[in-house]
């Protein structure tokens, strides 16, 4: 898998840039490589890499803050489940329904990123079931900053979560991607019909080219949502802190259930 994540976008450009490799071939074989090599040729090859870095750039900033993401995440809802057990209650059902609704919510979560489904409706809704246990505690006289620390993790994750489904729903720019690849196919023209002597330089410069610029788009298109957790996607971030948060839950419950024991 490692392996694949690392190649596979890689692997992709190369097996269409032989395919246009071999279209070149037919067409230096036949004698229509008739566009010559000059400076107009060069700039138009430039712009059209500069074009793509550009788009690359902006992606690659909204990919940097997606992957903070998951472990903003579990870091909140860490606190929701550890901040409930320092509560000075002597009645501890209001706490323990609190810290099971975090679980709900941490499992609705982690089935959305798996399902590629981010149901914001059914996340909106387990965050209204600890939104109405805070409301509770606050009426069994907890201290106001307790009830307004849980109040804002809350709110931290109510923002990750829409911003989640912003970066999902809408695309960077269409109209700059409709121009990368517009200036993509215009240099992969270009150069199956540039004449390029010898045949095996040539052959070499069409190839960097074309896997650089072919790769560069998949990438992006790739990166324009990093939460795409799928066999065919390649650049997803990282979300194990959040999975690992499960083991968290049930060591912290498991030790919880112990002290009981002991102090009984």
């Amino acid at each position: 898998m490692k392996f694949k994540k690392k190649w596979g976008i890689m692997t992709k450009a190369v097996v269409m840039m032989v395919i246009l490799l071999v279209i070149r071939t037919i067409v230096e074989f036949f004698g229509f490589d008739v566009v010559p090599i000059n400076t107009i040729v060069g700039a138009f090859i430039t712009g059209a890499i500069f074009t793509i870095a550009i788009i690359f750039t902006g992606t690659f900033t909204d990919y940097k803050e997606s992957e903070k993401v998951g472990g903003e995440l579990a870091a909140s809802l860490k606190a929701l489940y550890n901040d409930s057990r320092v509560l000075p209650l002597a009645d501890e059902n209001p706490t323990s329904v609190l810290r099971t609704h975090v679980r709900e919510l941490h499992r609705a979560m982690y089935k959305c990123f798996m399902e590629n489904n981010w149901n914001l409706p059914e996340l909106n809704h387990e965050m209204n079931k600890i939104n109405n246990d805070i409301r509770i505690l606050s009426y069994a006289n907890v201290a106001p900053p307790l009830i307004a620390k849980l109040r804002n993790e809350l709110g931290a994750i109510d923002r990750m979560t829409n911003r989640i489904e912003v970066i999902i729903r809408t695309d960077f720019i269409p109209a700059a991607y409709a121009l990368a690849e517009v200036a993509t196919a215009g240099v992969i023209l270009l150069l199956i019909f540039i004449k390029m002597d010898p045949f095996l330089e040539g052959a070499i410069i069409f190839a960097v080219i074309v896997t650089m610029l072919i790769g560069l788009l998949l990438l992006i298109r790739d990166m324009d949502n990093p939460f795409e957790f799928e066999t065919n996607t390649y650049a997803d971030v990282d979300i194990e802190t959040l999975v690992y948060l499960d083991s968290y839950f049930d060591s912290q419950d498991a030790e919880m259930e112990k002290l009981k024991t002991e102090s009984s």
